[in-house]
């Protein structure tokens, strides 16, 4: 188990965008979708690009199950939803470091929640 993990996390630190698989709150159905990400201290954050009016975002708090694949690599995880502002601040500013604060602006037309998820720890 912890040599998957490790493999995820390998792959989480070498890409700039994973797929995250949601069940829809209406259809049922698994949908999946590219996300940018950013990945500290065994944390995943996400953030919608239409924040609360995103509908993944929405498909989340109805069943926080959520399905993560980077390079091949996977994880099933549960989502928290970030709704304090000084937190998602917070996440916001990682995006800006990371993907460059121009890009953020541009893709991202809402900063109002974030999506928090934790992988399990080594074993």
């Amino acid at each position: 188990m912890a040599k998957k993990n490790d493999s995820l996390k390998d792959h989480l630190s070498r890409y700039r965008e994973i797929h995250i698989s949601v069940i829809g709150r209406k259809s049922g159905r698994t949908i999946s979708i590219p996300v940018w990400f950013v990945f500290e201290d065994d944390k995943l954050y996400l953030v919608p690009v239409q924040g609360s009016d995103t509908q993944w975002y929405k498909n989340v708090l109805k069943n926080p199950s959520l399905h993560i694949e980077a390079g091949g690599a996977e994880a099933a995880l549960k989502a928290a939803p970030v709704t304090d502002p000084k937190q998602v601040s917070s996440v916001v500013e990682k995006f800006r470091q990371k993907y460059g604060p121009s890009d953020v602006k541009k893709y991202y037309s809402k900063l109002d929640v974030a999506v928090l998820l934790n992988l399990p720890a080594q074993s």
